[in-house]
């Protein structure tokens, strides 16, 4: 095989499974290719060659064995800087916690470990998940490969770019208002936000609890159902973890493919179309919902009047629970310690104070005093009460949506991927890329990104956004891998970015 960083997971454990490659030579391609490329795209905060080299030589061992495999066995994966690694740097993008190895692995890694899949390395993000842009990483921006000039997304950029430039099949992401599906968006790779507490949290370094979620980053539909089915499942550990199996995800996207979506009820999503959405992304996704009809789907409009309010609940309690999580880097324990010029003997509280000043970058401390002020006595009421009670309401809203209709869709971002440097000083701005993504986090439903075409406009890559009841993951399989086969059908194939961006 000439290229096998071209090939797909699916593709990749057939290959291993027919014996025609072995998981070291892939694994040193996707090696060969992070080094070609990640100068440029810098997905990578680290990269463990020889650890994943060994992973992979084990796992052609227990395949020359005949031992009883994974699918996914040797095929390799990066995981996104905010799960714990033993062994490996968990920085979470922030100068304050350079350096930190873990003594454990976060669940999903140690699944990964067990399926036999080589972790190639560690990818870049928004410090401590909080961005849109990948922009405030503490060392430095993550770069899309359609455009170097031009953002990834965030917060899980680094995982959404190293696929998307193929320097690694998978990737593991994280999603607390849209930082898988938006990243996919924009980079043209697939992404998936599955129901809360259907994957453990254990691990992952929290920013907001209850938002939080582990999801794939891949570049086909079935490479995200195999890798979803892999690490999802109920963990002991994680007490919002459900006790409960998962649907059968491979099989509804394989079933999808096929392209039949009779019976299917599909809703539009009325609050999330219209103004503030770039021409482009509009226009690719009526085509897309066109091509949904064709394959059997009904078509209806649903309106979700408490979604306009998602953004402003979303940024009240999301940093509500960032400033209680983010306490614990407090100089004591771990993480970097600062002592403060000019006091000869300084108290705890002003080397925790100097401490998270140096540690902490400009976005991270607007959120904990945002945080901070709405949860001080006087306001919790005013602010986060109010919040979670509009929560409440989008839930209700999706609840009644979804007696009407088996899946919503809407736009996954409202613009392509812009400039980098574009937003930086206008938070606002930034903030309004999640609009499309953030209901689903505060619901606790799931929600799938696939491409949906290049936008007229400036020829960057448009998402398609799929969500599905709680628990329903397999309905989002089913449709986007109905809509990709479609799509990929008038294409000629895939998208990918242009290789001559990446040399």
């Amino acid at each position: 095989m000439s290229d096998l960083t071209r090939l797909t997971a699916a593709q990749a454990a057939d290959a291993l499974a027919a014996g025609e490659i072995t998981s070291v030579a892939l694994t040193q391609a996707v090696l060969d290719r992070i080094t070609a490329v990640d100068a440029d795209v810098h997905a990578f905060l680290h990269v463990d060659a020889e650890g994943a080299l060994e992973q992979a030589a084990a796992s052609d061992a227990r395949r020359a064995a005949g031992a009883p495999l994974h699918p996914l066995d040797g095929v390799p994966i990066a995981v996104k800087d905010v799960l714990a690694t033993d062994g490996l740097p968990t920085t979470c993008g922030s100068k304050i916690l350079e350096g930190w190895i873990p003594p454990y692995d976060a669940t999903v890694v140690t699944k990964l470990k067990a399926a036999g899949l080589p972790i190639v390395g560690k990818t870049n993000m928004d410090e401590f998940a909080m961005g849109s842009s990948t922009e405030h990483s503490a060392y430095g921006p993550t770069r899309n490969p359609w455009d170097l000039d031009r953002i990834p997304g965030g917060s899980g950029g680094g995982s959404a770019a190293a696929v998307a430039a193929f320097e690694v099949p998978l990737a593991l992401g994280t999603d607390t208002g849209g930082s898988i599906r938006q990243p996919g968006a924009v980079t043209g790779t697939v992404g998936v936000k599955p129901t809360y507490g259907g994957i453990s949290r254990y691990g992952l370094v929290a920013m907001a609890n209850s938002l939080d979620q582990v999801g794939p980053v891949t570049r086909t539909v079935l490479d995200s159902a195999l890798l979803h089915e892999l690490i999802g499942g109920h963990d002991p550990l994680d007490s919002t973890s459900i006790d409960q199996p998962l649907p059968d995800l491979v099989t509804a996207a394989r079933e999808g493919a096929a392209g039949d979506l009779s019976g299917l009820k599909v809703g539009v999503i009325t609050e999330l179309t219209g103004d503030g959405y770039q021409a482009g992304v509009l226009a690719r996704f009526q085509e897309s919902v066109d091509l949904l009809v064709k394959a059997g789907a009904e078509v209806v409009e649903v309106s979700c009047p408490s979604f306009v309010h998602a953004l402003a609940a979303y940024y009240l309690i999301m940093p509500s629970e960032a400033s209680s999580n983010l306490a614990k880097f407090d100089a004591m324990r771990y993480g970097l310690r600062v002592l403060p010029e000019g006091i000869d003997n300084p108290s705890a509280e002003d080397v925790m104070r100097a401490s998270r000043d140096a540690g902490f970058g400009d976005e991270v401390k607007r959120r904990i005093i945002l945080g901070t002020y709405a949860l001080s006595s006087g306001y919790y009421d005013a602010y986060y009460g109010t919040a979670q009670k509009v929560r409440t309401l989008i839930t209700r809203d999706f609840e009644a949506a979804f007696e009407q209709v088996d899946v919503l869709v809407s736009p996954t971002a409202p613009t392509t991927a812009f400039k980098l440097g574009e937003k930086l000083d206008d938070p606002i701005a930034m903030y309004l890329n999640d609009l499309a993504t953030i209901p689903a986090n505060l619901a606790g439903v799931p929600g799938l990104s696939l491409p949906a075409g290049l936008a007229d406009e400036d020829g960057l890559p448009v998402g398609f956004q799929v969500l599905a009841p709680a628990l329903a993951d397999d309905r989002l399989y089913r449709v986007g891998a109905a809509l990709e086969a479609a799509l990929q059908a008038q294409w000629g194939g895939p998208l990918a970015p242009p290789e001559e961006n990446l040399r």
